[in-house]
């Protein structure tokens, strides 16, 4: 019998993928009163997963000696946007626009990321997630993007999400996933300097920032980073590729 036929020999739905999301450890107000620590996510991560037919899970930090058991509970696993990664975690100062350092997600979530790259499951990096990719094989990264790109484009207004074009190289899972040149939701002051190893350039921007970054492989693996934030258009080809990646559907 397999996993999805029933006793009575029918077939039964097949389970929903359960995709790991990572979260903040931030202080946050809500309600009249509250005033607390907290584990936050914003709410489009977990409608991204849901809208592509996948269970998600928040992620809060947590040991990393942890990592690996979380992990094999998971089907899917996406790294999500958030604070600047440590340049010590690359061998570098911190540059003074480079946020303070968040050694508890950043460990966390190296841990999580080498677990789920072991087991094969799929990952998606969102932003800081791509970086965080890129770090984990050794890259680097640019820590204040305007001083190499000479503009603001990618960042124009913190708080609020700009768009602009990206193009995917073409023959990169990337590229099967979104064939075309597309305008995406951008927020992010730092990106790829050095390509860290076993890493291909899937997506640039019209400066030639890195956008997108992915583990080639032979066998079907979806290892993916994007440094824009599909989760909040309504493109949901990046999520619905790893929903089915983790269902078993090669994509």
């Amino acid at each position: 019998m397999t996993n999805h036929q029933n006793r009575a020999g029918g077939t039964a739905r097949a389970p929903q993928p359960l995709i790991g999301v990572t979260t903040y450890w931030t202080r946050a107000r809500w309600g009249i009163a509250w005033d607390q620590r907290a584990a936050l996510l914003p709410a489009a991560y977990p409608e991204y997963v849901q809208r592509a037919g996948g269970l998600a899970a928040m992620l809060p930090p947590d040991a990393p000696g942890a990592a690996r058991a979380l992990v094999d509970r998971l089907d899917g696993l996406i790294l999500a946007g958030g604070e600047d990664v440590d340049p010590a975690l690359y061998g570098e100062e911190p540059h003074p626009r480079t946020g303070r350092p968040v050694p508890e997600r950043d460990l966390w979530e190296l841990a999580l990321l080498d677990a789920a790259l072991r087991r094969g499951i799929p990952v998606l990096g969102v932003c800081r997630g791509m970086q965080l990719m890129n770090v984990h094989a050794g890259g680097t990264l640019n820590q204040h993007l305007p001083e190499t790109v000479g503009h603001k484009g990618h960042n124009p207004r913190v708080g609020t999400f700009a768009d602009h074009l990206v193009e995917m190289v073409p023959g990169t899972l990337t590229a099967r996933l979104m064939p075309v040149p597309v305008d995406v939701a951008t927020h992010h002051h730092q990106g790829v300097a050095q390509l860290g190893r076993g890493l291909l350039a899937s997506a640039h921007a019209e400066d030639g920032t890195i956008e997108a970054l992915e583990l080639p492989s032979g066998d079907g693996r979806f290892a993916v980073g994007v440094q824009w934030h599909p989760e909040v258009r309504d493109d949901l080809r990046l999520v619905r590729g790893l929903v089915a990646a983790a269902a078993g559907v090669r994509v």
